[in-house]
């Protein structure tokens, strides 16, 4: 249990870290709120299913994601205002990055849900059928964000954090699909040992 005692201990840390001073507070909560439901979803259900390790440590990597994007807001990550630079980019990509663990963190939960739970019977469909999860998954969270932005008027601007790009909804979701087909296709068979050495599901 030690194991997963630390993952919780780092959690927290992520998120009062995240908390101390950020842009706003009204772009961490909104940032970070996903997170916290995950975290709490885990919990109560960590005695009935039990996911594999590998699957918590990278959740707990999305958590960061978002831990860092609430405190800096996505559009103002330093490293990526100095990627932009670099690289001569016309915004800061940070973002991507979340749409991307947005894709490739819920396509690890899925595939295994799908695997221990038997919901896919025929393996041909468990790639297909992941990726497009999570692709819905992405185009829900489009829609929240779009809705808290017409809601709270320019204050949800950092949340939406388009930078002035008129595809960034489209791309968004294009990048959480290539997170979820990248998953699916570099990290299957990974996920299937850890899954055989769990056994099967309750």
């Amino acid at each position: 249990m030690k194991k997963y005692y630390l993952l919780v201990f780092l959690f927290f840390a992520g998120l009062i870290g995240a908390g101390i001073y950020p842009h706003d507070y009204f772009t961490w909560i909104l940032e970070v709120f996903p997170a916290i439901l995950g975290f709490i979803a885990l919990v109560l259900t960590f005695n009935k299913f039990r996911f594999s390790y590998f699957t918590y440590i990278m959740i707990l990597a999305h958590c960061y994601v978002l831990f860092i994007g609430g405190h800096y807001t996505y559009a103002l990550v330093p490293l990526f205002d100095w990627v932009k630079e670099v690289f001569h980019q016309v915004r800061n990509n940070y973002d991507k990055v979340g749409h991307f663990t947005q894709g490739f963190v819920p396509a690890l939960i899925t595939r295994e849900l799908f695997i221990r739970k038997n919901i896919i019977q025929k393996r041909g469909w468990l790639a297909v059928l992941t990726v497009c999860v999570c692709t819905t998954i992405s185009v829900l969270y489009e829609f929240i964000e779009w809705f808290v932005s017409l809601a709270s008027g320019s204050s949800g601007d950092s949340f939406l954090g388009t930078q002035g790009d008129i595809w960034d909804t489209q791309s968004d979701m294009l990048f959480a699909m290539i997170g979820a087909t990248c998953m699916v296709i570099f990290f299957a068979k990974l996920q299937d040992r850890q899954i055989r050495d769990l056994g099967p599901a309750k």
